[in-house]
């Protein structure tokens, strides 16, 4: 998951904006072109609203993409993995439990306690 992404990302449950990005693992692309879209409200890289940032990262930004981490809001208290580059969504009987297992399996040092203890009692 590219971090300009949270600029577009907002709660599915509750529709609250921006969410809280936490971190597990990253990657960095090798040095090459890259299209640059500036983000309009929120900057996933520092985790401001653009209003409160003087000057944007984005030719580092750009160069890297999350592998693993945690988005969260901090307004209903969902939160939804970030596994193999990929934020999973999805709220309720929707989501993946065996994708949410794997991520515990994987980040379970770096997962808030009360969120892994969720995921390994769902069945």
């Amino acid at each position: 998951m590219k971090f300009r992404l949270l600029d577009l990302l907002a709660c599915p449950a509750c529709r609250s904006f921006p969410l809280k990005l936490t971190v597990f693992e990253v990657k960095e692309y090798p040095e090459r072109e890259f299209k640059i879209s500036k983000c309009e409200l929120y900057c996933g890289y520092l985790g401001k609203r653009i209003k409160d940032v003087d000057e944007t990262p984005c030719n580092n930004c750009i160069k890297y993409e999350v592998v693993g981490g945690l988005l969260e809001c901090e307004s209903c208290g969902n939160w939804y993995p970030i596994y193999e580059e990929i934020p999973m969504m999805l709220v309720g009987e929707l989501r993946d439990r065996s994708i949410e297992r794997k991520f515990a399996e994987k980040y379970r040092d770096k997962i808030p306690k009360n969120i892994l203890e969720e995921i390994l009692s769902r069945k």
